[in-house]
């Protein structure tokens, strides 16, 4: 069980991290011309930032308090907020009519329950 919680709380790290990075440091026009990021048009650059910075702390909550053992709790916490921003996304590819990335958003958004009730209650550390 732990193997597996690890192992999820990784790949939503790299999705947070891959999201973050593109968002914080790509042009905002090259971001708006990629597939499924259609909503960027209608949003400011500072909210795109935002939401980037937001994702890169998200990547590094879901892994860094555990591999320090500082205040470990926080991976859940992180996992927690992720399902939020999860259903964020979710309502604005839904808005778009991209159900295809509203149900990638919902993958994304069990990880995320799956890691925060496994390390709340399953297998905390």
């Amino acid at each position: 069980m732990n193997l597996a919680l690890w192992i999820a709380a990784g790949l939503l790290a790299f999705v947070a991290l891959a999201g973050g990075f593109t968002k914080t440091f790509l042009p905002v026009p090259k971001l708006a011309a990629a597939h499924g990021a259609e909503w960027i048009a209608d949003v400011s650059t500072r909210f795109v930032r935002t939401l980037g910075v937001t994702e890169l702390l998200a990547a590094a909550g879901l892994v860094l308090p555990a591999l320090l053992d500082i205040a470990p709790i926080m991976v859940a916490v992180t996992a927690c907020c992720w399902m939020l921003l999860m259903i964020g996304a979710m309502r604005t590819h839904a808005r778009l009519g991209q159900r295809g990335l509203v149900l990638v958003n919902a993958v994304y958004l069990a990880i995320a329950l799956f890691v925060a009730v496994g390390r709340l209650a399953l297998h905390p550390f």
